[in-house]
């Protein structure tokens, strides 16, 4: 008698902080996976929920009408505890004991990191796609919500010129990205800030504060400074010097949490459907603790220990640049 195949199981979550593609990444990886045979399922409140057995069955409809949407249709979490080794096991156990074995995770490097932790300690099969708005991990050109996370920005820094030229006033917007300035700088050139501060460079506040007093001798009736806020500390002396230097009102906006909002680019959604696919065909090859990434406009894959060792490279030629084409 003929011994029956083992049925295929894919599993799904998202961990850490929401990035607008996250939802185009998850409906890939299910209607891909159903393609290929897999029965899909999705975790709930990403690692939280693995622990918690917050798993679902995710048929072809659970993921109708969520591409244009932001956020993550399967919730997010941040969960510490996840790096206690026993609390992983008792998690990843979870999927094991329903015949899950294979598991994807749409995050950034915390996530990653669980990523190596269930890949080195248990049977599981799982495999990294970067969702992250930062765009702060060196193997990878982009990660997904990082397009999205700028426009966002961009979107801001035209309103806020509008009623700033109004007033004839400067603006402090702070924007997000932890320790990396990739959305502040790459914000900053597309949407015409006239000077950006990064973690990556110095930056010398009197000097700033004298180049916009200078601007506005010389006709300009606006100025916006675009702070990453790996760069926070500078807020308060940089309200007080421009203030002081330019005898003009400076406001500060921290844009916050919308950055990590709203419907997905074009791009985050194609990119995100391209890293799905890879990851999947990943899975069905049987790979395990790898990660996809995209170099120079290819959908690649490395280990996750060679993507977390890699640290990410400041685009100095476009700060450069930056600072030329601005004031």
């Amino acid at each position: 008698m003929a011994i029956p195949s083992k049925s295929k199981k894919l599993a799904v979550l998202t961990s850490g902080g929401d990035a607008s593609g996250m939802n185009a990444c998850i409906r890939t990886v299910v209607r891909y996976g159903l393609y290929l045979g897999y029965d899909m399922y999705g975790v709930r409140h990403g690692y939280t929920g693995l622990v918690n057995d917050e798993i679902i069955p995710m048929p072809y409809s659970s993921v109708s009408n969520c591409v244009h949407a932001g956020g993550t249709i399967l919730r997010s979490s941040r969960c510490p505890e996840f790096k206690d080794i026993d609390v992983m096991k008792k998690a990843v156990n979870n999927l094991l004991d329903k015949g899950i074995e294979n598991l994807i995770v749409i995050g950034g490097d915390g996530s990653f990191r669980g990523v190596q932790d269930m890949h080195v300690n248990t049977d599981l099969k799982v495999i990294g796609i970067p969702g992250t708005i930062d765009n702060d991990m060196g193997y990878t050109d982009f990660t997904i919500g990082f397009d999205t996370a700028c426009n966002t920005v961009i979107d801001a820094i035209l309103k806020l010129r509008d009623t700033i030229t109004s007033h004839d006033r400067i603006m402090i917007l702070e924007v997000m990205g932890r320790m990396s300035g990739n959305i502040a700088l790459n914000s900053a050139v597309a949407g015409g800030a006239e000077y950006v501060i990064v973690p990556e460079a110095p930056a010398d506040v009197d000097e700033i504060a004298k180049s916009v007093k200078r601007g506005f001798d010389k006709g300009k009736t606006s100025t916006i400074i675009l702070l990453a806020e790996g760069q926070n500390q500078l807020k308060d002396a940089l309200l007080e010097k421009v203030a002081a230097a330019t005898g003009r009102r400076v406001n500060h906006m921290a844009l916050g949490y919308m950055q990590r909002g709203g419907n997905p680019t074009m791009s985050d959604r194609v990119l995100a459907a391209r890293m799905a696919q890879r990851a999947v065909d990943l899975i069905e090859c049987g790979q395990s603790g790898r990660v996809v990434g995209v170099r120079g406009g290819d959908i690649y894959d490395t280990t996750v220990i060679e993507a977390l060792r890699l640290p990410k490279e400041f685009d100095q030629k476009l700060y450069d640049l930056a600072i030329v084409i601005s004031k």
